[in-house]
């Protein structure tokens, strides 16, 4: 890998616990990581170890109870409803498992789409969506509905819509989890390549041959996360 740029995530002592009946659960447990630019990071861990919150928390979806999160600058815990909209708007790629698209539209459409949302006119967010999916190799592709797609296409048209807006930090939780072995590597080649042109990216996966391809592993355990090599 090349060296690492600056850190873009930064978080420390995370502490997350949910109300459950009578009871707390507790999610995550005291976790600091950190992610820079040209850095692909991978937290491996079972379904309900604590990833999910985790990548959560680090990307502004949720708060923690205590502990401190900053992206590019952005002190997640000092923005009030608009700061926190703008936040996510610029700074921060999702993938998710399900892709999350309008079945109705058009890749491009949908590309575009979270563009406009984002504040772009609609000429720029039109030409950022076509070069955003020649990008992930969807070119000939960008004027299907995306219902006509197959899953792996319709993955990469969700990480075009993430690479779209140019954003510092890229967050992907199990983005592979219902692909087969084959487009699961194209995806994980697409987020090294993320991660090469300058963008932070941060990966939740249970599989260790995927986590393997990471520049860095942090395992997750009843929400406790570790670094292997420490």
């Amino acid at each position: 890998m090349s060296r690492p740029g600056p850190d873009v995530l930064v978080a420390d002592e995370l502490f997350r616990a949910y109300r459950s009946g009578d009871h707390d659960v507790i999610a995550v447990r005291r976790a600091s990581l950190r992610v820079a630019s040209q850095e692909l990071v991978a937290v491996l861990g079972r379904s309900g170890s604590g990833k999910t919150t985790l990548l959560a928390i680090c990307g502004g979806l949720d708060c923690p109870n205590e502990g401190r999160v900053q992206v590019n600058g952005w002190d997640l815990a000092t923005l009030n409803e608009v700061e926190r909209r703008t936040f996510l708007q610029r700074e921060v790629g999702w993938v998710f498992q399900t892709p999350m698209l309008v079945p109705m539209l058009t890749a491009a459409e949908n590309v575009a789409m979270a563009m406009r949302i984002a504040g772009e006119p609609v000429a720029a967010a039109e030409r950022t969506s076509l070069i955003a999916l020649e990008a992930v190799g969807l070119e000939e592709r960008a004027g299907r509905r995306v219902d006509e797609l197959s899953r792996g296409e319709r993955q990469r048209v969700a990480l075009a819509r993430a690479l779209a807006k140019a954003p510092s930090l890229v967050i992907a939780d199990e983005p592979t989890a219902q692909l087969d072995a084959g487009t699961a590597a194209e995806i994980m080649s697409l987020l090294r390549d993320a991660a090469r042109s300058d963008v932070a990216v941060l990966l939740s996966t249970h599989d260790e041959a995927e986590a393997a391809q990471a520049d860095r592993v942090l395992v997750m355990e009843d929400g406790v996360l570790r670094d292997p090599r420490a």
